[in-house]
């Protein structure tokens, strides 16, 4: 019995030892299916190879969300890495609120594709993505192919499209800027903003609840924009209900930056985990997982997932300096406000 009491109380005090020797990681991204793949194809994998570090998903909803949490977290803050739209990034990077990753305590940098990485970004992306055209296979019977379906008056109240401040609303003012020969940047998307006029008044809503395609699986709405990642997962768990299309105009990408909080609570754990999340073993997880583009280019992706991807449409890709778009959000957000959402009530 002493034998035993003895076993019995040295395994205790050796597992409370290495609870305690245990390194835990708070990692903010988004909720919902991004969260449920993150976690099982990165997060997972990352805690079972690294016994002594244990990361915790923390979702949110959305980028903005995260900054502002970030800015009443600045004094002392409680989350150690963030994945957040480069626009937000920006942001972020501007105020300070994020420590500028280096290739001596993040190896996997040397590794990212150019524009993977800038240098008025304190982090660096970790998925591309890129915007689509999404429909309901049951009340749109031929795929669409331009940007301007979702003006058709056939589909109105029956086109959702999250709206400014939304990077998809922006995308979309921007896919139509090009194709309307505006200005771009210099102009604040002035082209695209005037554009929307015949889409806001078929607009069902601009805030689709959870997101976008919900409305579009269940009938609720026919056609609208999405992200291509989440809208493939979606076609294949919807038995097709649910389809995706590049529009003939083109695209934009929308890119992912991962981040190391400024203060973070367990930085040296943290950078660990953003190497990781950036190697070639996570990239390939994560895309043939959820369709994300991968940002290293070591990554050697299966073809029947990277044909899901942008990678392979690579020509309809429109050029976008997020960085400069940053700068202009405001300003392209009041147009919004003035121009568009009045013409949809």
């Amino acid at each position: 019995m002493n034998r035993r009491l003895f076993l019995s109380t040295a395994f205790i005090a050796l597992a409370a030892a290495s609870a305690q020797a245990q390194t835990t990681v708070t990692f903010t991204a988004y909720s919902g299916l991004f969260q449920d793949r993150y976690q099982a194809a990165v997060v997972d994998a990352f805690n079972k190879a690294n016994p002594d570090i244990k990361v915790v998903y923390a979702p949110a909803q959305n980028s903005a969300q995260m900054l502002g949490t970030l800015r009443a977290q600045k004094a002392a803050p409680q989350t150690d890495v963030m994945i957040m739209d480069i626009a937000v990034s920006k942001a972020g990077t501007d105020e300070g609120l994020f420590e500028k990753l280096d290739e001596a305590s993040v190896p996997a940098l040397k590794d990212l594709f150019p524009n993977a990485r800038s240098p008025e970004i304190a982090g660096a992306a970790v998925t591309f993505d890129n915007l689509v055209m999404i429909y309901n296979t049951d009340q749109v019977k031929q795929a669409p192919t331009s940007i301007m379906a979702l003006a058709d008056p056939a589909w109105k109240g029956k086109v959702v499209i999250p709206g400014f401040p939304d990077i998809q609303g922006l995308s979309l003012v921007m896919i139509l800027d090009k194709m309307n020969k505006g200005g771009g940047v210099e102009s604040k998307f002035e082209k695209g903003i005037e554009a929307m006029a015949p889409i806001a008044p078929m607009v069902q809503t601009w805030e689709p609840k959870p997101e976008v395609y919900a409305p579009i699986i269940n009938g609720q709405a026919a056609i609208g924009i999405g992200w291509n990642a989440r809208a493939q997962v979606n076609s294949d768990t919807s038995g097709g209900k649910l389809k995706a299309v590049l529009p003939a105009e083109g695209s934009v990408f929308q890119i992912n930056t991962i981040n190391l909080v400024k203060g973070a609570p367990q930085a040296a754990a943290a950078k660990k985990f953003i190497n990781y999340a950036l190697s070639p073993e996570a990239q390939k997880a994560f895309t043939e997982s959820m369709f994300y583009g991968p940002t290293n280019a070591k990554a050697q992706i299966a073809e029947a997932a990277a044909a899901r991807t942008a990678v392979k449409h690579m020509d309809k890709m429109l050029a976008v300096d997020w960085i400069a778009v940053a700068k202009v959000r405001e300003a392209v957000g009041e147009q919004w406000r003035r121009k568009v959402i009045p013409l949809s009530r």
